[in-house]
This record gives structure tokens, sequence and C-alpha cells, in this order.
């Protein structure tokens, strides 16, 4: 019997990105879902191979009616809205729906991966470690980041469990893919966009004496860092549970923009400007994942630095407005 790996979100920025890593890897046994219905996110999956389509809200339905067999069980799929502050739509995409798919995977003896989030953390109080011990103590800062929490809370207190299964905290994920993403896509897409129309950068001001303008910080990773983290889970199971997903080493924003520049042969200009209003008391000054579980659970592949990240991102995707 022919056997799958199901793919949720999979015509969104990481989805369709862990998508293409799968077919680079000979994978094309792909059952991907999710709300197909946008016809700005129907060009990342161009040219990539799958067996079948399954539209979000029908999925279970589908999977109890066709029955396959799913040998692994990507669930990358989310809302993931930072500036939606309705906690109901992230509690029916981001906790029930992943509560189906914890279900489906322990019924099954599917191994699962599944996509968790730094913005668990709030604003650090407990630092950036991936300790189970601490899940309960969390303060996220939004809605989303709550309803991420919740399901890791949840998750830790199942006496039923997939085979196998890690929660991974992606901090701040960029690459190919996310042109749809409008406000919520990265930094790197916006700062290139304004550059080509503007010829200048605007970065948020700090409203907090202790970062100086341009000096917040955050944990950047590269999307392909992302997906090999992913399938090299998946592949050698390690022990369960939530996972760090960053590159330990946060850098500024200043340096991120100027490395956009400099793959576009330009000089750098930035100007400040302040804050909305509706975020400036939810917004992360500083992120750094502690990347020690991962690495004592044996991966030990480099992670993509920011500078040459950004250069690949700048040159071989957005400059041509290609995908991955």
């Amino acid at each position: 019997m022919k056997e799958y790996i199901v793919v949720t979100g999979a015509a969104g920025f990481i989805g369709s990105c862990l998508v293409g890593w799968l077919n680079q890897h000979g994978h094309n046994d792909l059952i991907l879902v999710d709300a197909f219905g946008r016809d700005d996110k129907a060009p990342n999956l161009e040219g990539k191979s799958f067996a079948v389509k399954v539209e979000r809200e029908s999925f279970f339905d589908w999977l109890q009616r066709e029955r396959p067999a799913v040998r692994g069980f990507y669930h990358i799929g989310a809302r993931t809205d930072t500036t939606e502050f309705d906690y109901s739509i992230h509690e029916h995409l981001n906790v029930e729906y992943s509560k189906k798919v914890w279900a489906y995977c322990v019924g099954g003896g599917v191994p699962l991966v599944y996509a968790s989030s730094a913005a668990t953390y709030g604003a650090g109080e407990h630092g950036y470690d991936d300790r189970h011990d601490i899940v309960d103590n969390l303060k996220p800062l939004n809605a989303y980041g709550i309803s991420k929490n919740e399901f890791d809370k949840w998750a830790l207190r199942q006496a039923e469990q997939p085979p196998f299964w890690a929660g991974l905290k992606f901090f701040n994920v960029y690459g190919p893919n996310e042109y749809h993403k409008g406000r919520m896509a990265s930094v790197i897409f916006h700062s290139f966009q304004q550059i080509k129309k503007d010829g200048v950068v605007k970065l948020f001001r700090s409203h907090r004496p202790d970062y100086k303008d341009g000096q917040q910080l955050r944990d950047f990773v590269y999307v392909k860092d992302v997906v090999r983290v992913c399938t090299w889970l998946m592949e050698h199971r390690p022990a369960c549970g939530l996972y760090n997903l960053g590159t330990g080493a946060a850098r500024p924003f200043d340096d991120l923009v100027k490395a956009v520049y400099n793959g576009l042969d330009l000089p750098s200009r930035i100007q400040y400007i302040d804050m909305p209003e509706d975020i400036r008391d939810k917004y992360q000054y500083f992120t750094q994942a502690n990347m020690g579980k991962l690495r004592a659970a044996g991966y030990h592949a480099p992670f993509c630095g920011l500078d040459e990240g950004v250069d690949d991102y700048v040159r071989n995707y957005l400059a041509k407005a290609a995908y991955l």
C-alpha cells in the first residue's frame, strides 16, 4: 500500500517551501492541505509534485472517507496574523484544529511535526529556553502567541501521544514564497519593496530607552534551514517535545536592512518612524533562541548566517520575483 506524507498550510510560506524540499528529496507522495481559494498563494505550488490537494475544513472528513496510509504529518498551517486580536479565530485554527491533527496521529500511529512559535515567549521574562517546565508560566503578547502556547500546554499534558512528536518554536523566519503575506511578511521582504519604490527603508523607532532606534534584536532564521530541521526531526525522531528553531544569534534590524541593500549593491538609507500604537505594547524588542536542545538531539548542520541568507534571498528570489 502506498504511504503518504501530509503537509498542512501547504500553499503558505513555510509549508510550500517544505513541499519543495520534500520534492527535491524524492517525496512526491504528498497530501497537501490548505484553504486553496487565494489566487495570490497559487504560485507557491507551481511546478511542485503531490498526490492530492484537500481543503482544510473538509480534511478530516476526507481522511475518514479515503483512509490513506500516512507515514508522516507536518502540521504547518496556522492563523499567523499577530495583529488579529479576535482570539476565537486563532483558537479554531491553532488550537482546536491542531487537537484534531494530534488525535488523528495518535489513532493512526503517525509521527507529527508541528509549528509552534517564538511568540509563545512573550517579552522574554522567562528567557528563550525550550524547557517544558516553563511553558505554563509563559505570557505571550498577542492572541496568536496565546493560541500557540495553549496548544503546546495541551500537548504536554496528553497521556496518549503520537509515536513521535515535535513542536517547533519558529523564531523570525524569512525567505522565498512569502509574497502573499502582506503586512505579516518579513522585514526583508518589506525592505526590498521600499527600496524599489522609494530608495529608503522605514524602520520602527524604539519606544524603550534601553534600545536605540534600529537596534531592536531578533533571531532571524532562513526558511531553508527551517524545512531542513523539520525533515531531520521526522527522519531521526529524537526525544519528543518542544524545540526552538532559530539560529541562536540575535541581530539588530539595522544589520538586516543593510544586508538587503548589500544584496542590491546599494548604499543603505534608513528612516525611523513611530511604531503603530496598536502593536506598541505587544512588541518584542529581543528574541534569541537557545538552540542547545536541538543540538544535543544530534542536529549538527550549521545555520545560515543573516548576511548570507538575506543575500541569497534578495539576489536569487526577490530580485527575480522567483519562488522556491
